[in-house]
């Protein structure tokens, strides 16, 4: 075993090597505190491996991501959402009659709780849905019993990805002052959702085969993306042996910040403000390559990729498929595709790297689609859940795991005496 040597006070310390499946090298510092009695200093955990995993695979100068192995370019044009849920979770793509039973276990688990709807009913309709959707499944820990028990922990794990569609649209129909729509057990995952998001009593939704599409390749591009900033969030949450929806929970609330899962809201955000001041792009493009302004392009460049978003590439394709096809004219978009235009050819954008991401195709997509900006980051939820349970599910499976408690560099006060108020 390789080795890396460290120097500290002139006193020499070895620390094993380890190596990972595609030759990623970490430095094992479990006992440099215990060896040297100091820490490693890293903010944001941008040098530091917290645990190794098995599930997603990402080489952020090469453009690549994998889940389980599998090159998400083939994934996203052969797979279906509930397919990449199995894969993730379980390890291994399932056979024909593994999936069949997989997707019949969710759809009949779609219903919420009848108790449920008074919950949703006490939250004013101004509420954001991703508060709602937090809440609420963190509340499943009150319907449906938790233990270590592998059934029923695989029992509530269908319960979260059936309910969580219904949670997301119920919160939808309570902003807009519509009666809940049902699921129903004949539509796929992604109809499901489609259809209790715009349904009417007496006007029931046909879902178009190009959103029924788009919403699956979606789904599939945000399964899941290492230790991120919520995924990290539910393995530190369950390293306390939290259980699975307030671990999950946790994971949302993280999720809603909008550097993070609000980044493709911060983009449309960003297009209506342009479309605001006359739709002068070329302007806040000026502005983004000023370092005197504060102003940057949202929904460019990405901390991991310093190449192209292997996601954004795909999303690019599909976005003008759904445009094309639902005959989409809007301001917001035409702006965006400006944008894009200008980043993809000007020297300052390509040096630095800064392309389109996938937030920036998502937030198109998904305004085209109908669904409203402060649903984005629910949509992404949606996504993400089952690698937010992949993640817990192997945390909970590893012997290394101990509950999170990282250190910090104390630069307060060193010791001064108290005096009782009533002395000064």
């Amino acid at each position: 075993m390789s080795t890396a040597k460290l120097i500290l006070d002139g006193q020499e310390y070895e620390f094993p090597v380890i190596v990972g499946s595609e030759n990623e090298v970490g430095i094992d510092f479990t006992t440099l505190r215990a060896k040297t009695k100091a820490i490693a200093y890293d903010p944001g955990y941008g040098n530091t491996g917290s645990c190794r995993s098995a599930i997603t695979y990402i080489d952020g100068e090469a453009g690549i991501l994998r889940y389980r192995g599998y090159p998400i370019e083939q994934i996203a044009a052969l797979a279906s959402f509930t397919e990449i849920c199995y894969l993730l979770i379980y390890g291994e793509l399932p056979h024909h009659d593994q999936l069949r039973e997989f997707e019949r276990k969710i759809t009949y688990h779609t219903l919420l709780h009848e108790d449920m709807k008074k919950i949703f009913d006490a939250y004013p309709a101004t509420a954001h849905p991703m508060a709602i959707l937090a809440a609420m499944v963190m509340s499943l820990a009150s319907f449906y019993e938790e233990s270590d028990d592998p059934e029923t922990t695989d029992l509530n794990i269908i319960r979260l990805l059936g309910k969580i569609i219904t949670i997301a649209a119920f919160s939808y129909k309570r902003s807009v002052g519509q009666p809940y729509v049902y699921p129903r057990n004949d539509l796929t995952y992604t109809q499901n959702f489609l259809n209790m998001m715009y349904s009417l009593p007496t006007e029931p939704y046909k879902v178009p085969d190009v959103l029924d599409r788009a919403l699956n390749l979606l789904l599939i591009l945000h399964a899941d993306h290492e230790q991120n900033c919520s995924t990290s969030t539910v393995r530190m949450v369950g390293s306390s042996q939290a259980g699975l929806f307030a671990s999950i929970g946790a994971g949302i609330c993280a999720l809603s910040g909008p550097l993070h899962g609000g980044a493709n809201q911060e983009v449309i955000e960003m297009l209506e403000m342009i479309q605001a001041d006359g739709g002068n792009y070329r302007k806040y493009v000026d502005m983004a390559k000023d370092k005197s302004s504060n102003f940057r392009l949202m929904g460019f460049g990405h901390r991991v990729y310093r190449n192209f978003d292997p996601r954004a590439t795909i999303l690019k394709k599909s976005a003008d498929e759904v445009l094309e096809a639902l005959g989409v004219h809007d301001p917001l978009l035409d702006i965006a595709k400006n944008l894009e235009e200008i980043a993809l050819k000007d020297s300052y954008f390509i040096e630095r790297k800064l392309y389109p991401n996938v937030d920036f195709y998502s937030g198109i997509i998904y305004r085209a689609m109908g669904i409203p900006t402060n649903m984005f980051t629910v949509m992404f939820a949606i996504g993400r859940l089952p690698g937010w349970i992949a993640q817990w599910r192997e945390m909970r499976a590893d012997s290394e795991t101990r509950i999170n408690r990282p250190r910090q560099i104390y630069t307060g006060a060193t010791e001064r005496p108290f005096v009782p108020i009533f002395q000064r």
